[in-house]
């Protein structure tokens, strides 16, 4: 009597497992950047259907430009060293600080997709790579802020705060992506971190304004008390708010020129590129681990 063998059914998980790994190994840079432009695309059109974000963020800045340039109109000559009106002083800290703040709202709408399902989907859909989900809300934000920079630069200019040349505003634009980039790092970091948007909500309401009192937007340096002015110099924000006040005073700009004196020390306008370079290494290596946790 023969025994009849039968043939054993391939393991469908590990055929699509091993498919899956070859469709990945095949995917290109081409096709990376094709996602994360899909993705940056997706977030503009969400900004198309409701622009009430994008208009509340240039509509608050032009606000503080003009009720607090009115507010200390006639503050006595010299109060702000050699700026001529507060207006001029008041630029740059709106320019920064709105950058800041939006860059800090980066983390909601990844945290609203996990909320709402979406970034499910993403995680399990056929990628390339799932770091393009990072990489599209980064390339969202820096544009929206550039966008906001602009816009300020020029309402200041009309309000008779000047207007930096050519290569002052593409300094500025070079200053403000190296303070978006690491804060929206930070943003995304907790949109992962943080159980809900409830959670994250709070993290910005309770960093923006001491951020905002901590820093040189509204009051120079040398107004403030001692103590003040140590925690001033830990802020990132200071780092970013006086060389572009600098470029509004100056024409010519060089690494070397002195942009701030801090109780430890002169910082020149090399050395605050410096700290900012180094505030977005340690944000983006801090949340790499978190990253790679959530998105491999």
């Amino acid at each position: 009597m023969s025994s009849t063998v039968t043939p054993k059914k391939p393991d469908l998980k590990i055929q699509s497992a091993a498919t899956a790994k070859k469709i990945k190994a095949g995917f290109s840079f081409g096709e990376v950047t094709q996602e994360t432009l899909a993705l940056t695309k997706r977030l503009f059109i969400q900004l198309q259907r409701r622009p009430s974000t994008l208009i509340a963020g240039i509509i608050q800045p032009l606000m503080w430009l003009i009720l607090f340039g009115a507010l200390f109109q006639n503050a006595p000559k010299g109060l702000f060293g050699e700026i001529v009106s507060y207006e001029q002083f008041l630029g740059a800290g709106v320019i920064v600080f709105t950058a800041f703040a939006g860059a800090l709202n980066a983390g909601l709408p990844v945290m609203f997709d996990r909320e709402f399902g979406f970034l499910n989907r993403l995680l399990v859909a056929p990628l390339a790579s799932r770091f393009s989900i990072v990489m599209a809300s980064a390339i969202y934000i820096v544009t929206l802020s550039l966008i906001q920079a602009a816009v300020i630069v020029a309402a200041g200019a009309f309000l008779g705060a000047g207007l930096p040349d050519v290569l002052g505003i593409g300094t500025i634009a070079l200053i403000v992506l190296l303070l978006v980039l690491g804060v929206t790092g930070l943003s995304l970091g907790l949109a992962f971190a943080l159980p809900g948007h409830i959670e994250l909500i709070a993290v910005i309401f309770v960093t923006n304004l001491p951020l905002l009192f901590a820093s040189t937007a509204l009051a120079p340096l040398s107004f403030m008390p001692n103590w003040l002015q140590v925690v001033v110099t830990l802020n990132p924000l200071s780092y970013a708010i006086e060389p572009i006040r600098y470029l509004y005073l100056h024409s010519d700009c060089r690494l070397s020129n002195i942009v701030m004196s801090a109780p430890w020390g002169d910082v020149t306008f090399g050395g605050a590129l410096l700290v900012l370079l180094l505030f977005d290494g340690v944000a983006l290596l801090g949340i790499q681990p978190l990253l790679r946790r959530t998105l491999s």
